[in-house]
């Protein structure tokens, strides 16, 4: 009998909390509207502009800030992704290797790996 009417002590002190829980406070206000962004931050895109698409077999993603062409990724089926820089800013793209960033010198295999 002990076990029962604690149980129902229990069961009607969760109810009770659950009820309470529910009830929400009177004085609630509305969250003001964030500020507008500082002047000539509104139009600048955080980042960057990015086109995939499929060549062959290979993905090709071109990265554009601005709307200029600056940087392609080649991620081919079998091997690693490899990128094509313009560093210049002048339209010549040069190959980097997603591995080292270093300027690779093509053609380039991986023999063995371990």
């Amino acid at each position: 009998m002990r076990k029962l009417t604690s149980l129902a002590l229990f069961v009607l002190l969760s109810l009770s909390l659950s009820a309470f829980a529910q009830q929400r406070p009177a004085d609630l206000q509305p969250i003001p509207e964030p500020p507008p962004p500082p002047a000539g931050m509104a139009d600048d895109p955080i980042e960057p502009q990015v086109t995939i698409t499929k060549k062959g077999e290979d993905k090709v993603e071109e990265y554009r800030a601005n709307g200029k062409l600056y940087m392609i990724k080649v991620t081919p089926p079998n091997g690693p992704a490899y990128y094509l820089v313009d560093q210049q800013g002048d339209g010549t793209f040069s190959p980097q290797s997603e591995v080292t960033g270093q300027k690779l010198r093509v053609p380039q295999w991986v023999i063995h790996r371990w």
